[in-house]
Formats: structure tokens, sequence, C-alpha cells
């Protein structure tokens, strides 16, 4: 039996319902929203548990049921959409997606699974296969005209040409921008001096609701599609084949990170495997939508007041959160750079606690204004470093950060290098934190991968004096080796290990050495063409500049800067005291003009059976191609394996050669 409703429990739902809607209309109207989704979704399930627990309360005008999007901007017209875009009820783990599929009946149906985008909803609806109108998702009831702005995504076709095109047909998704186009748009906003977006979604809702078309035209939107509204007839039975029409339509499709699945366990697979190669996927997604394939069951099911009962979102953990900054400290890298990294209240964003998180540099503390004891935004995603995205508010005990002028670890100069933001310490040859971050650089996986000498035995070992250089590692034992052997933590059979894994990468591939020695804007993928281009060591010592930039992919800083290394004398003193301890392994595979690879650009997709991704990509790399991660008009070859996905598509829409691994492995012979 319901019990009885009481003053407290009103109080709070009133309370919750409050937030909730005017958090709504920061999120949805103002495209600035006041909290993370953590809080947002706490606040959302609390108010259902009251609801469920008082009826009255669901009865109200304040349900959560009532408060779907918020109402549409006055600044646009607004229409009715002919199909409520009704939103879509949210689980949290396995348990509640456990309870889902017994309400029901999960075992009679076959379920489709999709990404849930983290941009803008939108419904365009065409008639006779022309669009003839796009709305925002608005209150879910009434939306925001946006018909001449959504003309401009050419992910959204003005015109359907296929056949079997429904008379009506309403055809919805979501507005996005990658993540790639996101920090192009804020660096040209840097550039101009404009205020920078906090993130993709914001950025996508920003340009999509702009009053002028021309400015949404300049800002790379693109746009899934995924469901529909109002349709005159209906020629698909399942989810799949409506992704199927779309394609066929002219619509892009998430149908790459798609899957069917049959039960609990086939959902909870896909959703460890996506939310484990979230960070890789180009765009942002904050969980995955389950919807039952059959469309015709989907009818029969319904929906209820405020979310259909056939389908659900299974959210991932929150990546973004609120915190306070405590403090501002300054770290210290490999070639000097002063970097400002903010000390935070800990909170836990995505399954991880933050405690500090990088502040990028000083221009960036000056022009968002940071303040210590400042409320703070921070944004963490997959395996890349929390950041600071922006300050919500400066509380009354918060204060300005100075940025050192000297450097806190040796106490020499600070500069700032003409047009350059980076602020350096000048001690090159002997800050401790230069020399430190060298050799954990050096001795790196991609660099010398030395088993045994991770960070902890650096810092360590610079420390104590017996580090200074990359060459001082070969010496390491012979000269410290009983000391060592008597100190806390270390035995005989350690530091043979670690003599032993020395000794190994006394041969070492020329590309891991140029990538080690930390050569200034040369990482992987350059010192593999460098590696390639030159064979030796002595040789690319001996280029100038001009014979740098005549390399694809060598520009004139890069070229400089290759030079500049080369020809500063302590640079060559250390190099050849660690030359003489290493013999060089040339390229196994020089570029041949008569390799059919030689000088094209090369996608891989898919899986290949004999071959990882990573050695396909240093085969190819070996034989003089180029490889690159999206499919365009320049690309030569497309090199596909089992499950291949929407990169094969592109390739066939382009007409780009396309190859089997049976011609792979007929092209690298």
């Amino acid at each position: 039996m319901p019990k009885k409703l009481d003053l407290f429990a009103k109080t709070e739902h009133d309370a919750l319902i409050k937030n909730i809607k005017a958090w709504d209309v920061a999120y949805h109207t103002n495209d600035a929203p006041l909290v993370d989704d953590a809080t947002y979704d706490a606040a959302k399930r609390r108010a259902e548990e009251l609801e469920e627990e008082y009826p009255e309360l669901a009865a109200g005008r304040n349900s959560v049921a009532k408060t779907v999007g918020a109402p549409v901007s006055k600044d646009f017209k607004s229409f009715p959409h002919s199909v409520p875009m009704i939103s879509i009820s949210d689980v949290f783990n396995e348990q509640d997606v456990k309870d889902w599929l017994g309400r029901i009946k999960g075992d009679e149906h076959e379920f489709f699974i999709e990404p849930k985008i983290d941009g803008l909803g939108y419904s365009a609806r065409y008639e006779d296969g022309v669009l003839v109108r796009a709305l925002t998702r608005g209150n879910g009831v009434m939306g925001e005209d946006i018909t001449e702005n959504i003309k401009t995504i050419a992910d959204v076709p003005q015109k359907l040409y296929s056949h079997n095109v429904p008379h009506i047909l309403e055809v919805r998704g979501e507005v996005y921008l990658s993540r790639a186009d996101f920090l192009a748009l804020n660096e040209e906003a840097e550039k101009k001096g404009t205020k920078p977006f906090a993130n993709p979604r914001n950025a996508a809702a920003g340009s999509l609701r702009q009053l002028n078309p021309k400015i949404t035209a300049q800002r790379r939107l693109r746009a899934w599609a995924y469901t529909y509204g109002e349709v005159s007839e209906r020629i698909w039975k399942t989810q799949s084949e409506f992704l199927d029409c779309l394609e066929e339509w002219g619509f892009k499709t998430t149908r790459h990170w798609c899957k069917i699945a049959h039960g609990l366990e086939d959902i909870q697979t896909y959703y460890n495997h996506i939310e484990h190669i979230r960070s890789t996927i180009p765009f942002d997604i904050d969980g995955l939508v389950i919807k039952i394939n059959d469309i015709a069951t989907q009818q029969r099911m319904g929906a209820t007041s405020n979310s259909p009962r056939w389908e659900i979102a299974y959210k991932f953990p929150a990546q973004r959160g609120i915190t306070h900054l405590k403090d501002i400290v300054i770290q210290v890298g490999r070639t000097g750079v002063l970097t400002p990294v903010a000390k935070l209240e800990p909170i836990n964003i995505g399954g991880v606690v933050v405690q500090n998180a990088t502040l990028h540099n000083a221009d960036e503390i000056e022009r968002k204004g940071f303040r210590i004891g400042d409320k703070v935004v921070i944004q963490r995603a997959g395996d890349v470093i929390p950041q600071v995205v922006e300050s919500l508010e400066h509380l009354p005990n918060s204060h300005p950060y100075h940025f050192p002028t000297k450097c806190p670890v040796c106490g020499a100069d600070v500069v700032q290098e003409p047009n350059k933001v980076a602020r350096r310490c000048v001690n090159t040859l002997s800050c401790p934190a230069m020399i430190e971050g060298e050799l954990i650089h050096f001795v790196s996986r991609k660099g010398f991968d030395i088993e045994g000498l991770g960070e902890k035995n650096i810092e360590k070992f610079v420390n104590l004096g017996w580090l200074k250089s990359p060459a001082d590692i070969w010496t390491l034992i012979p000269k410290h080796g009983d000391e060592l052997r008597r100190m806390e933590g270390y035995g005989e059979k350690s530091v043979s290990n670690m003599d032993a894994a020395i000794k190994s990468r006394s041969n070492i591939d020329l590309h891991r050495l140029l990538f080690a020695i930390g050569i200034p804007e040369v990482g992987e993928a350059t010192a593999k063409i460098l590696a390639r281009e030159f064979g030796s060591i002595e040789k690319l010592r001996d280029a100038d500049a001009t014979r740098l930039t005549e390399i694809e992919g060598i520009g004139e800083i890069m070229a400089n800067e290759i030079t500049k290394f080369f020809s500063d004398h302590h640079t060559v003193k250390a190099l050849d005291e660690l030359l003489s301890h290493l013999t060089i392994i040339n390229p196994k595979h020089m570029p041949s003009v008569k390799s059919p690879l030689n000088g094209k650009k090369v996608v891989l997709t898919g899986t290949l059976s004999k071959y990882t991704r990573d050695e396909a990509r240093d085969i190819l790399e070996s034989l003089g191609a180029k490889v690159q991660g999206s499919v365009s008009v320049k690309t030569d070859i497309v090199i596909a394996g089992a499950e291949a996905g929407s990169k094969l598509t592109d390739a066939q829409k382009l007409g780009v050669t396309v190859w089997d691994e049976v011609q792979f492995e007929n092209a690298i012979k």
C-alpha cells in the first residue's frame, strides 16, 4: 500500500524538480550546463524514487515524467512535433539492465545496440523525398525551427533519391562535432581571441542553434541518423533494416559501432568492449542505447508518459565532474617546459578518483581566469590526462595565481621564447627535472623499453647522481651495482635482471633510437620516416634543413629542430657517448620504387588474420606507405580485413582501391 505523503518528501521532491528544470534549461536551451551528468542523473533517480514511494508526486504537475527537455527559445520559430520526441529511460549498471530484461521478457527478443551520441537531437521532415523542415528536440512536444541551419550539414541530405522513400518521412538523429574538429574550432577561437567551447556537445549545440546559418556552415558539424518520427508507410521490419534504409537514402549511421545481441551476457560484454575503446571513438558517446530490434514488438509495447518501454540508455560512468581547485603546482618536463598542474578536491570521474589535472600553460590560466579556490569543471576522456575545463565560480576565498619566473626545481631563470606559449627553464644541462624527464622518455615503451627502469627507479638514480645522461644507463650496474644490492628493495636477483635488461637493449632499431633521444618535434611516426629515409644516424646527422624538407611529412619547423639538435655541441657529445654502447639495427625494409606501396596513402580497416594492426602498420611504413586513419579522396588503397566497417563503405563510395588480406600479402612479399 502506498505511503501517505509527508511534508519532508514533498519538500525534497519540489527542490529536486526545481533544480532539474533549471538544469534542463541551461543544458538544452542555453547550451551551458550547470552540473555534471552524474549530479543530474542522481537528482533524477532520487526524484523517481520519491514518486514511486509517493504516487501523489507522480500525478502532480511537477513529476519527472513532465520534465522532458526544456522550453524552446524565443529566438527561433517553433513547431509541434508530429510524433513527440520523448526521452529514453537511463540505466546505470548490469542489475538495472537485468531488471529491465525481466520486465519485458528479454529472453524472447533480439536486441539492437547503438552508441548513445553526446550531441544535439534533431528531427528532419521529408515530403516526397525533399527536406521541408528540421526541428530541435525542444521540450519534446515543440521544437525550434533549424531548417536553414541543418541544410549546411552535408550528412543530412536535402533530397532523397531512392525509389523506396515514404511520402512522409521524419528522420531523427544527433548533430555532433568530432573531437578533432572540436579542437580545431577552439584553436581558431583562441587565434581570434574569442571564448572557446567547453566541450564538443556544447560546441555542436551552440553552432546548430545560430540565428545566422552562415556561422553554422563554418563549424564542421556532422550528423548521425538512427530513428524516425512520423512515417506514411514503413518498409522496414527491424531497427537494423531501418539503418540499411538510412544508408541507402544517403544518411550517415553509426553502423560500425552497432551490434545485434541476445540476452544480458551479450549486452554486458558489448557494453564493456565499447567502454574500453570509448576514447578511440572519434566522437563523444555517453553510453549505449539498447532496443528491441523488431519494430512490431516495439509498437506493441508502446511507451510510458515519457519514455518507450522497448528501449533503454545504458549510461557509462560520468566523465565530467565539478570540484574545487585547491592549489596550482608546477611540473618541469624533459624539455624544460613548465606545466601548471591543478591540485583538486578528490572527485570520482568515470570510475577514477581525480586529484590532479592539467592547466596546460600560463596563458591558459590567465585566459580562462582560473584562481586558486575556484569551483571548476574537470573533464576526463579514456586514458587522457584529466583537464580543468572552466571555472564555474570564484568563491570568496579564491585568489589569483602568479606564474613563477624561476624554475621551482633548480632555481634557474624561466623564459618564454618569442611566438611560443610555453615557458621553459634555461638550465638545460643540469636541471634534475629535465634529466629525469629525458631518461624516462628514453626508456619508455616506444624507446628502449628497458624492463626494471621505470619512473621510480629513474627518479631514485637521478637523485643519487648515478644517472645524468642516457649513456650512464650502460655503466649503472658496473659502477653502482654493489651499492644498489645493499639498498632496501634490491637484491642480487633484481640487480642481475636489471643488468640483463639493459644489455639486451644494446642492439636497437634505428627508429627506436631516434624516438628515444628526444629530438624536438620528432615522434614515433617521424622517427620511422627518418629511419627509412636515411638508413643510419650518421647520414641523418649530416643532412641539412633543405634536404629534410624534401621528405614528405617533414616541414620547415621540424627540419630546423632536427638540424639544431644535431648541431648542439653538448647533444653531440652525449650522443657519441651513448652510441659507444650500442649496435644500431638499420631498417629491415628500405622503400623500393618497385614496391606497389611506396608513396601510397593506405588505410587499414577490419581484422587481419595473420597480423595485428600495429604489425601491418609497421610493414606498410617499412615499404614506404603512409598509413592514414580515415578514408578520403586522396587515399590510394584501403586494406579491408574481416568485419570491415564504415571505412570500407566510404572507400567504395569514393571509388578507392580496396585490397583483401591476400592482396596485401602478395604486395609485401
